[in-house]
């Protein structure tokens, strides 16, 4: 998903692999520091409702240079959204079903690729579509993976590998001096931190919450921030709080004693550190790989998120039709004044509700 994210607004194989690199190690780092110092089981991760709003997203007119500078935008508003209580405050008014109809509109246009390639490529994507079909009847958890591994027979058997050089795969950091644009900043930076707060960080404090930690929620941004300004010429597009990846180590399956589930950080921040250096392997392969094949594991990877966020959108009555309209607007791949559709579906959204006066549900947030 990074890879795919961040071909999409311009990056070169070398410059994907330097961005997987480094989000790997900033991640990494900040869970084996963060689960250390307070003893909680707190887990940094890539954004992944970030890499896809990268993948819906069209190269910017100045090149993957501007899109490195939206992405220092945006990690200068993580920290700001740290550390200046009122913006964090406004960041936490946005309605959750506004910001999960963004997302799924911008997942809708990801999750159709594997069903569209089979059609034109069923040799190499069929094979992948029906291993994790069965996968999810026998065994759910290992349907994505299960679809990586049979992409990676459909790579070695198309004989693609034998194209690679092994000069190719070891890690290299690649620098891109960032150019900041208005246009690319309101369609990549802005949606980029919010679909990052409202889909990871926020989500991410209720999941350690929910098994009695309290997050370190400012510390945390300042960190994600300031990791996010120092890597973007290097492709670091986005790090936050984890959410799914806390609940696994925050909850029991990380352990009986809820007092010693911090090590399950630190093992997670040690994973990445190590795993890091194998992004010029996972860019490679990538790029040698049948047409189709990549998009359509990350298209399979995503449906699960999908799910989630549309759900989410439509369940709340008093949002539903604001809710559905940022949805159609997300997935419309609308782009105007050189502003892409994920910006312009929260103000079609934002201005329904104010235009309609939508009646809000008492759980809901305003």
């Amino acid at each position: 998903m990074v890879l795919t994210g961040l071909t999409a607004v311009g990056a070169s194989a070398a410059e994907a692999a330097s961005g997987l690199f480094v989000l790997s190690v900033t991640a990494g780092l900040g869970s084996l520091l963060f689960s250390w110092r307070t003893r909680l089981p707190v887990v940094f991760a890539w954004s992944t409702p970030g890499a896809a709003l990268l993948a819906g997203a069209t190269v910017p007119d100045g090149g993957y240079a501007d899109a490195v500078g939206a992405f220092l935008l945006a990690g200068v508003l993580y920290a700001l959204t740290g550390l200046v209580r009122p913006l964090g405050d406004l960041v936490a008014r946005i309605p959750m079903p506004l910001a999960n109809a963004m997302l799924a509109g911008v997942l809708l246009v990801l999750c159709v690729q594997p069903f569209l390639a089979v059609a034109d490529e069923p040799a190499a994507i069929a094979p992948v579509l029906l291993t994790w079909l069965v996968l999810l009847r026998v065994a759910r958890r290992w349907a994505v993976p299960g679809a990586f591994a049979a992409a990676l027979v459909v790579i070695v058997v198309s004989g693609s590998l034998g194209d690679v050089r092994g000069g190719d795969l070891a890690p290299a950091l690649t620098f891109t001096a960032p150019s900041i644009d208005p246009l690319t900043v309101l369609a990549i930076g802005v949606p980029l931190h919010l679909v990052t707060m409202t889909s990871q960080n926020i989500p991410g404090v209720a999941v350690l919450a929910s098994f009695g930690y309290r997050a370190p929620l400012r510390p945390a941004l300042a960190y994600a921030g300031a990791m996010t300004v120092a890597t973007a010429p290097l492709g670091g597009s986005s790090i936050n709080l984890a959410a799914i990846s806390a609940a696994l180590a925050a909850g029991p399956t990380a352990g009986d004693d809820p007092d010693r589930r911090w090590v399950a950080g630190v093992s997670c921040g040690v994973t990445n550190l190590v795993l890091g250096p194998l992004a010029a392997l996972v860019t490679t392969v990538s790029a040698v790989a049948p047409a189709g094949v990549i998009a359509a594991v990350a298209g399979l990877a995503l449906i699960g998120t999908f799910a989630a966020a549309a759900s989410a959108a439509l369940a709340d009555e008093g949002y539903r039709e604001a809710a559905a309209v940022t949805f159609v607007v997300a997935a419309s791949g609308l782009t105007m004044g050189g502003v892409g559709a994920a910006f312009w579906a929260l103000v079609a959204g934002g201005l329904f509700v104010a235009v309609v006066r939508v009646s809000a549900s008492p759980s809901t947030p305003r």
